[in-house]
């Protein structure tokens, strides 16, 4: 089986430096790349059938969004860079949810930048990298 790595990106500036740091990576030890995108959702709400039928349908919009927005253009630079690249968008837990993608491609690793776009969510529960530095079963590499 090949070597593969798991990009977790959001569209910050410090995803983007997990990028660049996935690329050389990824070139040097002949890798392949698991690009992967979580929106966060939980499933506990308690809605009418009308308000369920609604948020799926801004489910459905928002993981198209994400695709069109994020991942693709990371995607194809990826590409451009002459590496393979399969992609992945989610709703859920992020930090649950990458290590579940990562378990489910049987990475080597999760590459992720260590600033995101969390803002105060992360002041007050922490930052997915952290998040995923202490539970995940697999190595973390966290880009600055």
């Amino acid at each position: 089986m090949a070597l593969s790595y798991l990009l977790a990106i959001d569209g910050s500036s410090g995803s983007q430096r997990a990028v660049e740091y996935a690329i050389g990576q990824a070139r040097h030890s002949g890798a392949k790349i698991v690009v992967a995108y979580v929106i966060e959702w939980s499933p506990y709400a308690f809605n009418t059938p009308e308000e369920n039928a609604e948020r799926h349908k801004r489910r459905e919009e928002e993981l198209e969004r994400a695709k069109t927005l994020v991942i693709s253009p990371v995607a194809a630079e990826l590409r451009e860079a002459g590496l393979s690249v399969t992609t992945e968008v989610q709703h859920g837990n992020t930090a649950k949810t990458l290590i579940e993608i990562a378990l489910s491609h049987n990475v080597a690793q999760i590459v992720v930048g260590r600033q995101g776009e969390s803002g105060l969510k992360s002041l007050l529960f922490g930052s997915i990298a952290a998040n995923l530095v202490q539970s995940s079963p697999l190595p973390v590499t966290v880009v600055p």
